[in-house]
């Protein structure tokens, strides 16, 4: 349960509850519904408060940290009590505000985190369905440039804004962009990640091989101006946008037979998991991402268990079901 049966409030309290919602009401102009949300957590607050047998204005942190926990253990979402902190919070607020309290009790308390939610990542077999689908029905400039895309979004895992942020050759106009570019002979490709942090993914032999079938018709769109050194180019020769990489994975993977669409992030992802599955080299893969923390690498981790969870599922006479 989120609240206890309690005792009926103190007439103190329930007025110093109603003052704040017509505070709210004319001073902030809250919406009705929003109103109707902050009433029930506020009498929340005073069922919990007249529990514990203290006023509202004696309320301290350690007695908002039990209840948030009493919360958590009743099966409210993180999300959940952290709405109801934020309600709370205000009313704290507006009490330090009327000189009513010292210190508001929930200024420093958090709501529960989260679970993260797994990435989708593609199954390997998934991922190079994807990779070897040819579009015959396409323009083969657009087939080129679009399995290009592919290869570097799953075979080195690149954000889409780094993808649509490299160019051809690497210049000074580039670097002071904070643009990437690919380097075909050394098979790597240098990328600006986020923060303005440069780091070097290596090049498969498919991307490789790709990329070159890409270069020798990039030619044929119509490059000039800002996007003359652009690698990825639309049909009218312009830098292709986040948007238009989006776009046209979607259609492809829907062209390749895939179960759901997939995006640029969601190749990210495959490339790492299929990586850590193989090496099992959590720092490797860390820097293969250009993540500043191994805590956000970890996720794959729980994606590499479920892997072997199914596995084990899949296999083990005593998974099996009769």
């Amino acid at each position: 349960m989120n609240a206890p049966a309690t005792p009926s409030l103190s007439d103190a309290d329930q007025a110093l509850i109603e003052r704040y919602l017509e505070h709210a009401r004319v001073q902030k102009r809250l919406a009705g519904r929003t109103l109707t949300l902050y009433s029930l957590d506020l009498q929340k607050l005073a069922a919990f408060a007249a529990q514990a047998a203290v006023a509202l204005t004696a309320v301290q942190s350690h007695h908002v940290r039990g209840w948030v926990a009493r919360m958590h253990a009743g099966g409210r979402s993180g999300r959940g009590i952290a709405l109801i902190l934020s309600g709370w919070r205000g009313f704290y607020t507006w009490l330090g505000r009327e000189d009513l309290i010292t210190a508001n009790p929930v200024q420093d308390v958090r709501a529960p985190r989260q679970a993260r939610p797994l990435p989708k990542a593609l199954g390997v077999d998934e991922a190079v369905q994807l990779a070897e689908h040819v579009a015959e029905d396409d323009d083969p400039l657009l087939e080129a440039r679009d399995a290009a895309m592919v290869e570097l979004l799953y075979g080195s895992g690149l954000r889409v804004g780094e993808l649509v942020g490299l160019d051809v050759t690497p210049s000074d106009a580039a670097q002071r962009a904070g643009r990437g570019w690919i380097d075909l002979p050394a098979a790597e490709v240098q990328v600006q990640g986020k923060g303005g942090k440069r780091r070097v993914v290596p090049l498969g032999r498919q991307a490789i091989e790709a990329l070159q079938r890409w270069l020798d018709v990039r030619p044929q769109a119509a490059i000039g101006g800002p996007s003359a050194q652009a690698l990825f180019v639309g049909r009218r020769g312009t830098r292709l946008t986040a948007q238009s990489v989006w776009q046209r994975l979607k259609r492809r993977s829907l062209l390749a037979g895939m179960a759901t669409p997939v995006h640029p992030h969601m190749l990210r992802h495959s490339f790492a998991s299929h990586v850590l599955q193989s090496s099992g080299d959590l720092r490797a893969v860390q820097e293969l991402l250009g993540h500043a923390s191994i805590g956000t690498t970890q996720v794959y981790t729980r994606l590499d268990f479920q892997h072997l969870a199914r596995a084990y599922d899949a296999a083990h006479p005593r998974a099996k079901k009769k």
